[in-house]
Order: C-alpha cells, then sequence, then structure tokens
C-alpha cells in the first residue's frame, strides 16, 4: 500500500516538473519599441528594458524628419492634417512571436507622432497586450494614448506611463540624467508593478 503511495506521489511530482517547464518555455515574450527625437523617450525605454527585458527597437524612418524644430513642427502639423504615414526604415521580424508591446512616443503638437501610427497601422497586434510610454515637455499626454487605443482595437492597451521630458522648443534637450533619472526609474517601477507587467 505504502509502495503504491509512493509511487502515485512520484507520479505527481514529476507531473508538476513537467508543468513548471512548460510554463517557462512558453514565458511571454516582450518587444519595446520607441520614437525619439532628443533621447528623453529613448532614455525610457532603456529604464523600462532594464525592468522587464526583451527586445527594443528605435523607430526609424526612411526618410528623417529636418533637424530645425520649427521645420519639423510644420512637416509633422501637415501630416495629421492630411493623415500622411512616414514609411518607416525600422521592420520587425516576425512580430507575431512578441505577446507584450510596449510603445514609446513622445508628445507632438499634443497628438500621437505620425511615425508611432505608421508603426501601428503596419503590424496586426490582434490579441497582443499593449503598454504605452510617453515623454512630453510638461503639457501632458494629449490624445496620444487615445489614439493608441483607437489604433489598437483588438489589444489590450495597458494605462501608459508619462513623465516630463526635455522642451525642444526651448532649446531644452536630454533630462533624463542624474536625479531625473533615478526618479523615473523609481516612477517606472511602481508603474510596473500596478500594471503587472514583470521581466519574464
Amino acid at each position: 500500500m505504502k509502495k503504491g503511495f509512493f509511487v502515485l506521489m512520484l507520479a505527481v511530482l514529476c507531473c508538476i516538473s513537467a508543468c513548471s517547464s512548460a510554463q517557462s518555455t512558453s514565458a511571454k515574450k516582450i518587444l519595446i519599441v520607441y520614437l525619439s527625437r532628443t533621447n528623453n523617450t529613448k532614455a525610457i525605454a532603456n529604464l523600462i528594458h532594464d525592468e522587464v527585458g526583451g527586445k527594443l527597437v528605435s523607430l526609424e524612418l526612411e526618410k528623417p524628419y529636418p533637424e530645425n524644430y520649427q521645420s519639423i513642427v510644420q512637416q509633422v502639423a501637415k501630416e495629421n492634417e492630411t493623415g500622411y504615414l512616414p514609411p518607416l526604415k525600422t521592420k520587425i521580424d516576425s512580430i507575431d512571436q512578441y505577446d507584450v508591446v510596449f510603445v514609446g512616443f513622445p508628445t507632438w503638437g499634443m497628438k500621437l507622432p505620425p511615425p508611432v501610427k505608421s508603426f501601428l497601422k503596419q503590424y496586426d497586434l490582434t490579441g497582443k497586450t499593449i503598454v504605452p510610454f510617453n515623454t512630453n515637455a510638461g503639457y501632458g499626454i494629449g490624445s496620444t494614448f487615445e489614439t493608441v487605443k483607437e489604433l489598437c482595437p483588438k489589444s489590450n492597451v495597458l494605462d501608459g506611463f508619462t513623465t516630463k521630458g526635455g522642451i525642444e522648443r526651448d532649446g531644452v534637450y536630454f533630462v533624463m540624467q542624474g536625479e531625473r533619472e533615478k526618479q523615473a526609474r523609481e516612477e517606472i517601477k511602481a508603474w510596473l508593478q500596478k500594471i503587472k507587467v514583470q521581466r519574464q
């Protein structure tokens, strides 16, 4: 009787071990995509990557925006008016393999930057968890997070993260360093804990 009990327990333990192994090999895969002009959004993307891992990808255009601030403001305003989606130089291989996609961007004219719209339109994100994150010049997210939800109707869009970055208009560029970086790191940790996204 005892022998039979031990054989049964051994079989149960083997089954549990096999299930645990199966879960670890099917862990969710994370992609972090970001658009960054003054490197503040890039810095936030790197901090998120430090916490959750995954693949980090910068969005680049086939034809880069002009360096002059006023020129880019005018071009982006025109793109928003016409609905033009600038072609991306960046290509994501096998996006099907990713379960969680972080999408980072600055606020441009209180709207989602056209290159980010290009990304969200170009790839099928059906069934994926989308996590927006944002840097801005102090005016907030504008309509950016709502636009992400509109462009990802078949995805699970989680609550986003936003923080103040540089103010390119005033010549204030990269600010995510020193104490500001430490503060952002703590804010990101608290946010990730809140939305329950952890390193896989």
